[in-house]
């Protein structure tokens, strides 16, 4: 649940800052970046949140934004995790409106499905041939756990496989080596 809660967390701050709208479910007058296409099988842990939002409104109503407890969730996650902790400020305001998602990044810990990088591995830019850029030695793990076939489309690989539940910074690192895991993650 840690890399959901930051991962929940990153989809939300990084357009436009941290404003909750992650969070904000479709209306009959637009659609909601909870279940935007981008977010779907990637953004979890919204549960989680609706219940500490929930407990929060009963014992101080109208006080913690959703935009504070999608930060602190997220630290407390990574604290439990990993160890490390960072001050949060306090204060924000929940945002009325939905922001474009972009994803990159927040991939240090946690897993994908194989059908969101599957095509790296077997058929890259229609090509019938793998992602050139992709490291040999994670092409071979990887084309292990995702074989070529639809019934692995829901197995689970690691976004960092050499420390695969540690939030650190071997997740850039292997990024400088061409082991990242989603082709989005070039960006960085």
């Amino acid at each position: 649940m840690a890399a959901s809660l930051l991962r929940l967390h990153f989809h939300d701050c990084f357009v436009n800052g941290c404003d909750g709208s992650v969070l904000l479910d479709d209306t009959s007058t637009f659609t909601g970046e909870k279940n935007a296409l981008p977010n779907r099988n990637s953004a979890r842990g919204f549960e989680v949140i609706d219940a500490i939002k929930a407990n929060l409104e009963k014992a101080c109503p109208s006080t913690v934004s959703c935009t504070d407890i999608l930060a602190l969730a997220a630290r407390e996650a990574i604290y439990l995790t990993a160890g490390v902790f960072w001050s949060v400020s306090l204060g924000r305001r929940d945002s009325l409106t939905a922001n474009a998602v972009v994803l990159s990044g927040a991939h240090a810990i946690g897993f994908a499905q194989c059908s969101t990088f599957k095509r790296r591995l077997f058929d890259f830019d229609g090509s019938s041939n793998p992602d050139p850029t992709l490291d040999s030695s994670l092409l071979g793990n990887l084309r292990t756990v995702c074989p070529n076939q639809n019934d692995s489309n829901s197995n689970l690989a690691p976004l960092d496989a050499v420390t695969i539940n540690k939030f650190d910074n071997v997740y850039y690192k292997n990024l400088m080596n061409n082991s990242r895991l989603l082709e989005s993650d070039k960006l960085l």
